[in-house]
C-alpha cells in the first residue's frame, strides 16, 4: 500500500510539472496575446478561488455565497498598496491623489490581501457562522453586497477611489518567470492549493469533514463546531483574498461594479460541475468553465451568413444560452459532478451517494 502511494505522489508531482510545462511552451509558441493563454491565466486565477470555496462548501458542509466580497477586498488591498507614487495623482485624480502612498513589493502586497479578507471574514464569521443552510448563504451574500458598497463610498474614495477605476499597478507581465506571464499565476495557485490539500488531509481537515457529515455526531466526538467553522471560514476567505489579486492582476484594472453576486454564481458553478469535496474536480471545472464560457463557444456570438442566408439563432448573446443549457444538463445527468468527492489520484474509490 505504501509504495503504491508513493508512486500516486511522483506521478502527481510529473502531472503538475508537465502542464507548467505545457502552459510555458504555449505563451512561448503562441504570445501572451493568445486565447489560449488567456484562458490558461484566468482558469488558474478561478482554480484557486473555487477550491477556496469548495473547502468551506464541499469539506466542512457551510453554504456560503460570500467569495466574491473577499476577492473584492484582496483585489482592492493589492491595487492600493502596489500603485507606484508617481502615477497616484492620475489614478486618483478626484480626490487629491488619494491618501495612501505606501508601495509595497508585490508579494508582500497579495499576502496583506489575503491577510486583510482573512480578519474581516473572522469579523464576519462571529455572527453569521452561528447561522445554517440557507440564512448562512443569505447573510454572507448580503456581506458580499455591503462591502460592494462601501468601497464606492464617496467618503473613502481617497483610499478606494469611490466607483473610479484603480489601475497602473503591477499585473502579469510585471511577473516574468522563464520569459513568460502565464508561469506565475500557476505557481501561486499550484502552492495555495498545495497548502489547501495538506489542511484538507491533516485533523483539522478531518474535522471539517467531520463537521459536514453530521454536526451532532462530530460535537459527541469533542470537535468544537463554532471554533472550526470560523477556523475553515477564515482561511477560505484567506485564499480568496489572494485569488481577488490574482483577478485584479489579469484584469489590469479594478472596479467594484466587477465583483457582483454573478461572480460568485459562477464559482459555486465550477465546484459544483468539478464535485462538491474534490480538489482537483474544481481545478478541472475552473479551466472547462472559462474555456467555454470565453473560447470555445465564442463563434455562437457570431453573425454567419453562407450563399446569402444567415444561418438562425447566431448572434450576440447565442453563447450563454448554450452554455447555460450545457450546465442544466451537466447538473440533470451528472449530480455528483465530473469528480464527485473524488481525486485524481484516488479514482478507485467508489462515489459517495446523491440523496434526494
Amino acid at each position: 500500500m505504501k509504495k503504491t502511494s508513493n508512486a500516486k505522489k511522483v506521478i502527481s508531482v510529473l502531472v503538475v510539472f508537465l502542464v507548467y510545462f505545457l502552459a510555458w511552451l504555449a505563451e512561448k509558441k503562441l504570445g501572451t496575446s493568445s486565447m489560449l493563454v488567456s484562458v490558461l491565466k484566468k482558469g488558474a486565477v478561478y482554480a484557486l478561488i473555487a477550491v477556496s470555496m469548495n473547502l468551506l462548501n464541499g469539506f466542512t458542509g457551510l453554504f456560503s455565497l460570500g467569495q466574491a466580497g473577499f476577492m473584492l477586498v484582496g483585489a482592492y488591498v493589492y491595487a492600493i498598496f502596489t500603485i507606484p507614487a508617481a502615477k497616484h495623482a492620475a489614478v486618483y485624480q478626484y480626490y487629491n491623489g488619494g491618501i495612501v502612498h505606501i508601495q509595497l513589493p508585490l508579494p508582500v502586497a497579495m499576502i496583506l490581501a489575503g491577510l486583510v479578507a482573512a480578519v474581516l471574514a473572522a469579523l464576519v464569521g462571529l455572527p453569521v457562522l452561528r447561522l445554517k443552510s440557507d440564512y448562512l448563504a443569505i447573510a454572507t451574500l448580503g456581506f458580499a453586497e455591503i462591502i460592494r458598497a462601501i468601497v464606492q463610498w464617496e467618503g473613502l474614495g481617497p483610499i478606494t477611489n469611490g466607483s473610479n477605476l484603480l489601475k497602473t499597478y503591477p499585473t502579469f507581465a510585471a511577473t516574468k518567470i522563464a520569459g513568460t506571464t502565464v508561469l506565475f499565476p500557476f505557481l501561486i495557485s499550484g502552492l495555495c492549493i498545495g497548502i489547501i490539500l495538506l489542511l484538507i488531509n491533516s485533523t483539522y481537515g478531518r474535522a471539517f469533514k467531520a463537521i459536514r457529515d453530521d454536526e451532532v455526531a462530530a460535537e459527541a466526538m469533542g470537535i468544537n463546531l463554532f471554533l472550526h467553522k470560523e477556523i475553515a471560514f477564515i482561511i477560505s476567505c484567506f485564499f480568496a483574498g489572494i485569488g481577488g489579486a490574482l483577478l485584479a492582476m489579469f484584469q489590469g484594472t479594478v472596479q467594484a461594479n466587477s465583483f457582483k453576486v454573478a461572480m460568485t454564481y459562477d464559482i459555486l458553478l465550477m465546484v459544483v460541475i468539478g464535485g462538491l469535496g474534490s480538489i482537483s474536480g474544481s481545478v478541472i471545472a475552473s479551466f472547462l468553465y472559462i474555456a467555454c464560457s470565453e473560447w470555445w463557444l465564442r463563434f455562437l456570438d457570431n453573425q454567419t451568413v453562407i450563399n446569402g442566408v444567415q444561418l438562425p439563432l447566431l448572434r450576440s448573446g447565442f453563447r450563454m444560452v448554450v452554455f447555460s443549457a450545457v450546465i442544466m444538463v451537466v447538473v440533470l445527468f451528472f449530480r455528483q459532478g465530473i469528480m464527485g468527492d473524488r481525486e485524481l489520484w484516488n479514482l478507485q474509490r467508489p462515489r459517495k451517494e446523491v440523496k434526494g
